[in-house]
């Protein structure tokens, strides 16, 4: 159950149902080259290698960025990958995931309840979390704003594990090194909330093209991979509906293209609901479509 107080933020339920289609999936895998037979030279081939004549073996051994780094389906199955420790169970993995919707529709208000429980280590409904250090990036919004709204929805409840920020740079200007100092002070970092991602993308022309929006999303993901955490990255829905909630999220399929899911949240006027639509492409975790429904009490 919600843990929300004060009358701003709705309290809600949560309930999920099986979704439709899904045929497309990705599947996360270390960025690491395969393992590869390693020899080490002996005091010849030392001596040859300093008068510039290098062995067969010693050219296998430096990586070369030019071929192939190939891996047998054998070999690839007498491997062992830790499994991902979920932030939300069931709901929220490591990896990068768009949570779109309208103006206005709640997103703002939902991403600072989740940060709060996830901050604090208190279930979100009936789904555990994995308590951690949580940066949200606010930047559509000042301190005073915050302030009022976290006071609202928690009362004079806090956690020194939440941290927010209203202003940083954009990808192009130093964002993931800003980011990296912050994981640096707080190594116990499992989820990053960027609020929105117009603000931090790079703006080369009013036309955003797939390529771009893969591109930008590709740089967040391989990010959170290589440090085991969960961006999500707040965005707009576009005003035309679509037969697929999907294909509503404002850009280009490079988009989706590059994350590892998505979220859309959509306000239904006539029966008063506010439903979560959620896709994940990793199937380890979802084979299909999930649909949760926010009931406002």
């Amino acid at each position: 159950m919600a843990l929300n107080k004060g009358n701003a933020a709705p309290d809600v339920t949560a309930a999920t149902v099986t979704g439709q289609h899904l045929c497309n999936h990705k599947e996360s895998i270390s960025n690491q080259a395969p393992a590869g037979n390693e020899n080490f030279a002996g005091p010849g081939a030392m001596a040859d290698s300093l008068l510039g004549t290098e062995s067969a073996e010693s050219s296998s051994v430096n990586s070369d960025k030019s071929s192939l780094q190939e891996v047998s389906m054998t070999e690839l199955y007498d491997r062992v990958y830790e499994p991902k420790a979920p932030v939300v169970e069931g709901l929220l993995y490591p990896g990068t995931y768009i949570f779109a919707g309208s103006p206005k529709v709640g997103k703002s208000f939902f991403m600072a309840q989740l940060a709060y429980h996830v901050a604090a280590g208190i279930p979100l409904w009936e789904y555990q979390v994995r308590q951690g250090s949580v940066l949200y990036l606010a930047l559509e919004d000042d301190y005073a704003r915050l302030q009022k709204r976290l006071s609202r929805m928690f009362d004079v409840e806090g956690t020194d594990s939440l941290f927010f920020a209203t202003d940083a740079r954009s990808m192009a200007e130093g964002l993931e090194a800003q980011m990296e100092q912050f994981i640096t002070k707080h190594s116990d970092t499992v989820l990053i909330i960027i609020d929105t991602l117009q603000r931090i993308r790079e703006l080369g022309s009013e036309q955003y093209s797939y390529s771009k929006d893969y591109e930008v999303i590709k740089s967040l993901k391989s990010f959170a991979d290589k440090h085991g955490i969960c961006f999500l990255i707040v965005h707009h829905t576009r005003k035309m509906e679509a037969e697929d909630s999907f294909d509503m999220i404002s850009g280009t399929n490079g988009l989706l293209g590059a994350a590892d899911g998505a979220f859309v949240l959509k306000k239904e006027i006539e029966s008063g609901l506010s439903r979560m639509l959620m896709i994940r492409f990793d199937i380890e975790h979802l084979t299909g479509k999930e649909a949760i429904e926010l009931v406002n009490r």
